[in-house]
């Protein structure tokens, strides 16, 4: 039986968790949006911890049959804010300073909070 968008969402901040991502929130945005269902949130503390979480999710995305999308940014990802677009689920790893900057959870009250 296949999986479920909301379980891969709830696979993928698992996977985070794993490796040591801290605050791991999923939010329900899809009746917020025409874009995506899920955002995964995660405070990251390093570059190299960064790496290691994108190698995570793209093996955890090649598993499950899903695709990242590329997305087009005018700045390149960096260790502020790292954008992983899988289409229904949308994976945000950042620091600790962009996460209270952006407030993310704020921004997206509206939707159900899973995790």
């Amino acid at each position: 039986m296949a999986k479920t968008i909301q379980e891969q969402a709830l696979e993928l901040a698992q996977e985070l968790e794993n490796g040591k991502a801290e605050n791991v929130t999923v939010i329900d945005v899809s009746e917020l949006n025409s874009w995506t269902d899920f955002f995964v949130i995660a405070t990251v503390r390093s570059s190299a911890q960064i790496q290691g979480l994108q190698k995570q999710v793209k093996d955890y995305v090649k598993a499950n049959d899903m695709q990242i999308h590329v997305t087009n940014r005018k700045q390149p990802d960096g260790d502020e804010w790292n954008l992983i677009d899988i289409g229904p689920v949308v994976v945000h790893l950042m620091s600790q300073d962009a996460r209270d900057f952006y407030e993310l959870e704020k921004l997206w009250h509206a939707g159900t909070v899973l995790k």
